[in-house]
């Protein structure tokens, strides 16, 4: 990866246009699951709305720790909470917002399977070309860290202790949301909140 921390900031808008696509995709591709898992927490958003798009209204829901920070992993991921419905000779559709390094949706996958699904598939928003696994569909490839709009406060708080640990320029790092199109109020808004509260 880049050390020089680039991002990609998508709309509400953007990401609906882009699950349109995927569930597109996913019909041109006869593919009818019996189930979607979303992978907590990420994947909630996207799986909800896949499952209006695809009309599957059975969600579920399987929980893994991978990330630390922003651009910053621990060495494996952790499966934290298993599938929470039998998948037992099910067909199941495992939904991602980006296949970064792959070993989430690895981890999912292979557990999935265990669990005895009959058929399992991929679905992220985002593919970064190194990932281990490559999804069987995905809207569009990146090389930049992604911001989702249902992370934005997370993203801006992990952003301000990486720059502390690093001792890089919190203003100057924090502007570089702003220009991947992150809305300039509501990033100060948060940035101020972050700071006040470390302050106390």
């Amino acid at each position: 990866m880049r050390q020089e921390l680039e991002f990609e900031a998508p709309t509400w808008n953007q990401i609906y246009k882009m699950l349109l696509n995927l569930a597109d995709k996913i019909v041109e591709n006869r593919f009818k699951p019996d189930i979607i898992v979303g992978v907590s927490r990420g994947g909630w958003p996207p799986a909800r709305v896949l499952s209006d798009l695809l009309g599957i209204p059975n969600l579920a829901n399987v929980r893994v720790e991978f990330y630390l920070g922003v651009a910053e992993t621990n060495e494996e991921p952790i499966l934290t909470q298993p599938v929470s419905v039998s998948v037992t000779g099910r067909t199941v559709l495992i939904v991602d917002e980006v296949a970064d390094t792959g070993k989430s949706l690895k981890l999912v996958k292979e557990h999935i399977v265990e669990q005895g699904a009959r058929e399992v598939k991929i679905a992220t928003l985002y593919y970064k070309p190194w990932s281990i696994v490559k999804p069987d569909y995905y809207a569009k490839e990146t090389r930049v860290w992604v911001v989702f709009p249902w992370e934005i406060r997370e993203t801006v708080r992990k952003l301000v202790r990486k720059c502390r640990e690093k001792s890089l320029p919190i203003h100057k790092e924090i502007n570089k949301l702003v220009t991947a199109g992150l809305p300039k109020e509501i990033v100060k808004k948060f940035l101020n909140e972050i700071l006040e509260e470390e302050s106390c």
